[in-house]
């Protein structure tokens, strides 16, 4: 009797009076910000105790197999790509004239020198696929009721993630904060998300904030100037030969 009784209540726990499930509540979050396919520019603010670094980008991606993303400032960085095609990770270095497979190996390490990591940019995993989710309570996150969702990786998912909490808004489906913990549960990485503009027809958060747990004096931010969504952007536009020519 214990047993069904924890079954019911893990069950009831996943859906929300609308009849919503945890799942469907991350695609709905997951759509606001990406759609169809999206086109972006972006600013990222490298903050350390001591100094910050700025970096411009330009970002591309189609559904979640393909994403493509442009250093376009400093000009030391100016032309440096990185693309995700599929299953396969790609970085051009026009610096050095050489395009670099990524190995699965390099997802967790800093993108760039920031506290963004490989996966976070290009986004080999995908929070909706690759992930089971339950609610575990609804809460308040600034001015919004939301909804606190627990995500842990589905077996054999490429995630680099032991597990993360999701707080997204209950009203527009909003995403608020994510929190990343390691296979030990251990907190790594905190993410904010705020400053909730119009960007092409839709409200999205354009500010969006990286804290390590264990380094909670530095941070990375990243400012969206403009985004648009469900252009026709084509597969042949996510290449080896356009990662080396785009601008």
């Amino acid at each position: 009797m214990k047993s069904y009784l924890l079954l019911v209540f893990a069950v009831l726990s996943a859906l929300v009076s609308n009849g919503q499930s945890a799942k469907e509540i991350i695609d709905k979050a997951n759509e606001r910000m990406q759609g169809e396919s999206n086109a972006a520019e972006m600013q990222m603010q490298i903050v350390r105790p001591s100094w910050t670094r700025e970096i411009s980008m330009k970002s591309w991606a189609r559904g979640n197999d393909y994403s493509l993303v442009l250093i376009t400032a400093p000009a030391r960085d100016q032309g440096a790509a990185f693309l995700k095609r599929e299953k396969e990770l790609w970085n051009w270095q026009p610096t050095i004239d050489r395009v670099i497979k990524m190995p699965p190996s390099m997802m967790m390490q800093s993108w760039m020198g920031s506290d963004f990591t490989n996966d976070d940019l290009v986004k080999e995993s995908s929070i909706v696929e690759d992930y089971e989710h339950e609610i575990l309570k609804d809460t308040v996150i600034g001015e919004y009721k939301a909804w606190k969702i627990l995500m842990t990786p589905k077996e054999d998912a490429p995630v680099v993630w032991g597990k993360i909490e999701a707080y997204i808004d209950q009203g527009d489906f909003l995403q608020l904060l994510f929190k990343y913990y390691d296979e030990d549960e251990y907190l790594i990485n905190t993410m904010i998300l705020s400053d909730m503009k119009e960007m092409d027809g839709r409200i999205v958060p354009t500010r969006m904030e990286m804290i390590p747990a264990e380094n909670p004096d530095q941070k990375t931010v990243i400012i969206y100037k403009s985004w648009y969504f469900n252009k026709d952007i084509k597969t042949d536009f996510f290449s080896i030969q356009n990662m080396k020519r785009v601008r």
